[in-house]
This record gives structure tokens, sequence and C-alpha cells, in this order.
């Protein structure tokens, strides 16, 4: 598990091609300074596990199922990096749960600076689109961002200057990818409105997922009463909203 607050940008020294994918060979300071074999580090939002190292950085394996899922397929030596070492449970959880498990690949559209600010936008595949909301928290890679708006696939972010200088953002560029995982609650929350049955609890067979089925979680025992006594009049007009982000 991960939190999103990057602790270092590494450096990709190599890449070498193996039988069962690549070898990324990177170079660190703070990341190495506490670490052992098999211990997993999150490079661009991916965990991988370390297989050897030395004082001035580790390598690990990337297999082709996770190259097919990530960004990792147009990795080159010189890329620059953020990572982050695994939480532990004395850590702060300062962004939001990252697993290291990457979702899709996202293309940043837009990236440029507001005043002090910096506004980042990035294209999403359609299939991650239900997992958003403004406000909402998504991994780009590997950083815990909050989502400041929706607008078909593109999800807009609002980075402050410390995030930006002390990530790998500084050295992207309009047209780059990006590792994207979406929020864990989100992932569940999701999933058991696709099991939601007509009455709202859960069923044993697939229902289709729709804006009504999210209506029926959310009226499901445990859920807010205000929320589950809503009137029929109000119910479609969550729907209604719910079909905005992306439900059918």
């Amino acid at each position: 598990m991960f939190t999103g607050i990057i602790k270092e940008i590494g450096l990709v020294k190599k890449v070498v091609k193996i039988n069962t994918g690549l070898e990324i060979e990177i170079s660190c300071r703070n990341i190495i300074s506490d670490i052992r074999l098999g211990d997993s580090i999150s490079v661009n939002g991916c965990c991988l596990t370390v297989k050897e190292f030395d004082r001035a950085g580790f390598k690990a394996d990337i297999s082709f199922s996770t190259l097919k899922s990530t960004a990792f397929a147009s990795v080159r030596a010189g890329d620059r990096v953020n990572m982050e070492d695994a939480l532990s449970l004395k850590d702060r959880l300062g962004g939001h749960i990252v697993t290291g498990h990457i979702d899709d690949v996202g293309k940043i559209t837009d990236i440029k600076k507001i005043g002090d600010f910096y506004k980042l936008t990035v294209r999403i595949p359609q299939n991650l689109l239900e997992f958003t909301a403004p406000k909402g928290s998504l991994s780009v890679d590997g950083i815990s961002l909050t989502i400041s708006d929706v607008f078909k696939n593109n999800l807009d972010f609002t980075v402050i200057p410390f995030t930006f200088e002390n990530t790998n953002l500084k050295f992207k560029n309009k047209g780059e990818k990006v590792n994207l995982e979406v929020d864990l609650m989100a992932r569940y929350i999701i999933n058991m409105a696709r099991y939601s049955g007509p009455s709202g609890t859960l069923s044993q067979e697939v229902q289709p997922f729709s804006a009504s089925a999210a209506v029926n979680y959310l009226k499901m025992p445990g859920i807010d009463n205000d929320i589950k006594n809503i009137s029929k009049e109000k119910d479609k007009e969550l729907e209604k909203k719910l079909k905005e982000y992306g439900f059918k």
C-alpha cells in the first residue's frame, strides 16, 4: 500500500529486455537508505519488487502483463520517475490509499501554469470514467491528485507548486502518457452498485450498471437516512446527475 505522496524523483539508468518482460535499473538516494530485497516500491504508481540494490539504486522486473496495462511500455533510460516506499502502520496517510495496481493509461492533453498553481488535464479511458467525480481522488503516475472537474473523458487537476516541483510533473509535456489508478473506495462502491438488485439489496446476478443501480446502492442499510428517504422526484434528479458522470 502507498499514499500517493511522492518521496523522491528517481532516474531510469538502464532498461534491459528479458524473457519475462523488462529489467529496469533506477538511480535514487532517499528510498535506497531503508530498502531490502523483496521490498515493494511505487514507481510512477506501479508497485515493483526490489530484486537487487546497492548504494546508487535498485533493479526490478516488469512483466509483460504490466507492460500491457501501464506506460512502462515506452520507458527508456533518462526518464524521471516518481517514487514512494511502501506505507507502514506508523506513517501518516497524507494522500489517499494507493495499491500500486495500475488500472489503465491516460494522456496529458494540457499542462500549464495559472498564477502560482498549475492546471493539469488528463484524458482517461472511458472504462475509468465511472470511478471519477469532482473532488474525488485519482493516482496519476503515483501522485495522489484531487479532481477539479470532469468534462467528457478529460479530468482537470489543480496542482500546487510543491507537488509540481517535487514530482516528475515538472518534466512532463503535452501528449505524454501517465499511469492511472482509481480510488479504492470508488472501485468497491461501483462494484457493489453493479451487483445491486432492484430493491437495493445485493444480488447474485450481475445487473446492468446504471444510474438507477447506483441510487439503489445509496439506499442500502447503513447509508445515510437522508439519502434513503429521498422522493422519486429526487431519485430522478440524482440519476440525471450520475449520468453526467458516466453512469448509463
